[in-house]
């Protein structure tokens, strides 16, 4: 087989989180009297990191205010860590997907952006039948994608080299981590993403079936 470590991004590749994001960034808003915001607005707005999340869902005028920010900050992770999963969903196919790469000898990381907390939780909640090598989220003192440096933890942890590793996300952000840490990238058309905005990708796929091909090729 020619992948021995799959690493996946979170939200929009595994799991469909968009609307507790927005829920939880709106209920942080509401509660700082900010306005809020539809919630497709916030496709957007994720894969930066909770901290640029909330940046961009303040108004242009606060976005400098670093103690507004951590204000709201300190709703938002409250309220999404109560609500993780209320509406949070894998993609269709995908917890199929995780369980033949397990059973086929693969190893699995996944390496979010999203605070440590939070993809645990989140990992622990949707897919509670599947062993991971590391789920790493982002983690103070440790840069955030597309920083090599969580690519780099994973693999280092599986014990495997990067032509035996795999980067599978939904955003040019991924496939850059990818490049900077020396692995092959597939990109996915269902995330936060559109397929225009994937243009540079190396390979995209547009469903699970063929992502499954790809992972499981010999």
């Amino acid at each position: 087989m020619k992948y021995k470590l799959v690493i996946f991004d979170l939200d929009g590749t595994l799991v469909d989180t968009i609307a507790d994001l927005g829920a939880a960034a709106n209920a942080a808003l509401a509660a700082k009297g900010l306005p809020q915001h539809a919630p497709e607005a916030f496709r957007g707005m994720v894969g930066h990191g909770v901290r640029n999340l909330m940046k961009q869902a303040m108004p242009e005028a606060l976005r400098e205010d670093e103690q507004a920010l951590d204000a709201l900050l300190e709703v938002f992770l409250a309220y999404y860590l109560e609500h993780i999963d209320e509406r949070s969903r894998p993609y269709p196919g995908i917890p199929e997907l995780l369980a033949e790469l397990s059973a086929a000898g693969v190893q699995l990381g996944v390496a979010s952006n999203k605070f440590q907390a939070g993809a645990a939780k989140l990992i622990g909640r949707m897919f509670p039948g599947i062993s991971f090598t590391a789920v790493l989220g982002g983690r103070p003192g440790v840069p955030l994608k597309p920083d090599p440096a969580v690519l780099d933890e994973i693999r280092a942890r599986a014990g495997v080299s990067c032509t035996e590793t795999v980067m599978v996300g939904d955003s040019g952000t991924d496939m850059a981590t990818a490049e900077r840490a020396g692995v092959a990238a597939i990109a996915v058309s269902w995330g936060f993403r559109t397929r225009e905005q994937l243009g540079d990708a190396p390979r995209i796929v547009d469903s699970v079936e063929q992502l499954r091909d790809l992972l499981l090729a010999e």
